[in-house]
């Protein structure tokens, strides 16, 4: 048998487990006997505020089955209610392990990961540990494994911000160093990881989220939706360059209230964000404005509000990727990204961090300049597949 164990931080991280996770079960069913993990005290839960009994597990699906596997949610992201409301509307089970690490800096925040994560592994004895996208977690728990001789693959391998100023960079460069399977989304992580020395190690797959998307675009249909304004724009922030300077905010916040009198603009708020303006003062820029500022969206509430939207404004990572699978305009609030082949190939603009660029950004495409794209290669909604093959035959 083949044991997997799959890892999650936050709810990008979520959205590319879960894919995997329906091919497995579609592969190898879900009514298996479940082999208890042993006795890990309180690293063992269900999921947030569950106890485990074994009935959301992953195990030993269906007689001769030969792949067994289970999800660790390391609680990196520690809005327990939203995680719960993720894992629903994903249909994942509730996580085998739930290690409750919380918030911290980013060197305490890692420190908790693999003290919390390594019982885990010593008790579970996979065959493989899957990390996926950029987060502390993917970093940690890759981290652990190699040292207790585990392999280790890494979702979205090869992607490069090359600003080493991002926490997430170091993330990266980290987990593909050790990792010994590389499963990559588009291909400029083939050539990262060719200039790396690791192009042996990877193979390319295409991107995880746009499966998670299709699933997200198909649960929609049929259901009675709210209708939003049009045309609107939607806008998420959160990175610590955009948000933790009160002349910074305050600058980006001053544009979106000039885009709020030309448009409707939605404005899921991340804490940080929403924590930054009330302690700068700075409420008061959007006054006039039609800038609805909401609390952070249940995945598939959050897809419904973009997917129509005129213009979507982020400085996030997979949210680039989603609106160019959909074809809808993004500019990205960043001066690098990781993902360029959403900017050679796709809808997103890569503005920059300045706030006269954005200005200047979207009076052009008021005037017309709405960027066209097409969707990049192997983004069908079917890398799980290749990444299950790869998982289990590499």
């Amino acid at each position: 048998m083949i044991k997997l164990l799959l890892v999650a931080g936050a709810r990008p991280n979520f959205m590319k487990i879960a894919p995997i996770v329906h091919e497995l079960r579609r592969r190898y069913g879900t009514a298996g006997r479940h082999e208890p993990a042993g006795q890990l005290g309180t690293v063992q839960t269900a999921g947030p505020g569950q106890p485990a009994d074994g009935s959301g597990a992953k195990a030993k699906a269906e007689a001769g089955a030969d792949v067994a596997w289970r999800v660790v949610h390391t609680g990196q992201h520690y809005d327990f209610e939203m995680s719960r409301t993720f894992f629903e509307e994903l249909e994942l089970d509730a996580p085998d392990h739930f290690l409750n690490v919380g918030s911290a800096s980013h060197a305490e925040q890692a420190a908790r990961v693999m003290t919390a994560f390594e019982p885990v592994c010593l008790a579970e004895r996979p065959d493989r540990v899957v990390v996926v996208g950029d987060v502390n977690s993917t970093m940690a728990c890759a981290l652990v494994a190699v040292k207790l001789g585990v392999p280790v693959a890494h979702v979205e391998a090869g992607l490069r911000s090359f600003d080493r100023a991002m926490p997430e960079e170091i993330n990266r460069l980290v987990t593909d160093a050790v990792a010994d399977l590389l499963l990559v989304s588009e291909p400029s992580g083939l050539a990262n990881l060719e200039r790396e020395g690791r192009a042996g190690n990877a193979r390319f797959v295409g991107n995880v989220m746009i499966d998670a998307l299709h699933f997200g675009l198909r649960k929609l249909e049929g259901r009675e939706l709210p209708a939003h304004p049009a045309p609107r724009a939607v806008v998420t922030l959160h990175r610590p360059s955009n948000v933790d300077t009160q002349r910074q905010l305050g600058a980006l916040l001053d544009v979106l209230a000039e885009i709020g009198r030309d448009m409707t603009v939605f404005f899921p708020i991340h804490p940080r964000t929403r924590k930054n303006i009330d302690a700068f003062g700075l409420a008061g820029r959007l006054a006039g404005a039609d800038v609805r500022l909401l609390p952070p969206l249940p995945y598939l509430e959050f897809l419904h509000l973009w997917r129509g939207a005129a213009l979507v404004l982020t400085d996030s990572g997979g949210i680039q990727e989603e609106t160019t699978a959909l074809g809808v305009p993004c500019f990205t609030l960043r001066d690098t990204t990781e993902r360029p082949v959403t900017v050679d190939e796709g809808t997103n603009v890569l503005v920059g961090a300045s706030a006269e660029k954005l200005r200047a950004a979207y009076a052009a495409f008021r005037g017309g300049a709405v960027k066209r794209g097409r969707v990049p290669e192997l983004w069908d909604g079917r890398a799980a597949g290749r990444i299950v093959d790869a998982l289990i035959g590499g």
